[in-house]
C-alpha cells in the first residue's frame, strides 16, 4: 500500500511538468508562426511596386531629387514608371540645371515642342561633340589672340598680351570668309577664306580633323571645354567662341554629328 502511493505522488508531480513542456512548446511554436507572418507582411510591402503605393505626384516628388543618370535607369522598369519618369514636369528643371553656366547650347536641344527628356539626352551628347561645324564656326564670335612664341611686334599690337580691352575678334560667315572688328590694328583687311577638313577612316572614325585659315598659315586643332565652349589653336595663335548660351535658338547644327 505504501509503495502505491508514493507512486501515485510521484506520477502526480510527472504530469505538470509534461504540461508545461508542452504549453512552452506551443507558445514557442505559436510566437514563431507569428514571425513568420510578420516577415511575409513586410516582404509583400517591398515587394509593393512604389509607384502604386506612393502614387504619381508624389514618385514626381522623389524622382526629382534624384540625379539626372538615376532618373533615366527608372524609365526601363515599366510602362507606367516610363511615363512618370519621362514627364516634361521632372526634366524641364533638369534641362535648366545643365545648361546653367554653359556657353553654348546646341540648337537642336532647344526645338519647340521636343519633349525635356530628349532635350537633355541631345545636349549631353552634343557637349561632348569635339567635331566642329560650319554652323558653330558662324553662329559664334571669336576671341582672337597670339601665342607668346610670335614675335613682339605682334604681341604689342595684341590687347591680350597687353591687358587692354576689347580682345580682338573673328567672325566666320556661311560664304567661306572672314572678317574682323573695323579698326583691327593685326587684322589689315585683307582677304581670309576658312575651311574645315576632316578625315575618316573605316567604320567612321575620325583620324583627322582641323580648321585652317588660307592656305599660307598652320592648320588649328580643335577642342572642346568643360562649359561646351570650342578652342582652335596652333602654335601661333588661338581662337575661343564667345559664350552665348542666352542666345535664343540655340546654336551649331540642327542635326546631331559625332
Amino acid at each position: 500500500m505504501e509503495l502505491r502511493e508514493r507512486e501515485e505522488q510521484e506520477n502526480d508531480v510527472v504530469l505538470p511538468k509534461k504540461k508545461k513542456t508542452k504549453m512552452k512548446l506551443r507558445k514557442k511554436r505559436n510566437r514563431e508562426e507569428r514571425k513568420e507572418k510578420l516577415k511575409e507582411e513586410e516582404t509583400e510591402e517591398l515587394l509593393q511596386d512604389p509607384l502604386e503605393a506612393f502614387g504619381r505626384d508624389i514618385m514626381l516628388k522623389i524622382l526629382q531629387n534624384l540625379k539626372a543618370h538615376s532618373v533615366a535607369l527608372t524609365l526601363l522598369v515599366s510602362r507606367a514608371w516610363n511615363g512618370v519618369a519621362s514627364s516634361d514636369t521632372l526634366w524641364t528643371p533638369k534641362c535648366e540645371e545643365l545648361w546653367l553656366g554653359k556657353a553654348h547650347i546646341p540648337r537642336s536641344a532647344v526645338v519647340q515642342g521636343l519633349p525635356k527628356l530628349a532635350a537633355y539626352s541631345l545636349s549631353v551628347t552634343d557637349g561632348k561633340r569635339t567635331r566642329i561645324m560650319t554652323e558653330d564656326l558662324c553662329d559664334h564670335v571669336w576671341e582672337f589672340h597670339f601665342n607668346k612664341v610670335v614675335p613682339e611686334y605682334w604681341l604689342n599690337l595684341d590687347p591680350y598680351w597687353k591687358g587692354t580691352s576689347p580682345l580682338m575678334h573673328r567672325y566666320f560667315h556661311e560664304d567661306g570668309s572672314q572678317t574682323a572688328d573695323p579698326g583691327d590694328e593685326v587684322w589689315g583687311g585683307h582677304e581670309c577664306c576658312y575651311s574645315i577638313v576632316t578625315s575618316v577612316v573605316g567604320e567612321g572614325k575620325i583620324r583627322e580633323h582641323y580648321v585652317r585659315i588660307n592656305r599660307c598659315w598652320p592648320h588649328m586643332l580643335v577642342s572642346r571645354k568643360k562649359d561646351w565652349s570650342w578652342e582652335m589653336s596652333n602654335i601661333l595663335y588661338c581662337y575661343s567662341s564667345v559664350p552665348d548660351g542666352h542666345r535664343v535658338g540655340g546654336t551649331g547644327p540642327l542635326l546631331l554629328c559625332v
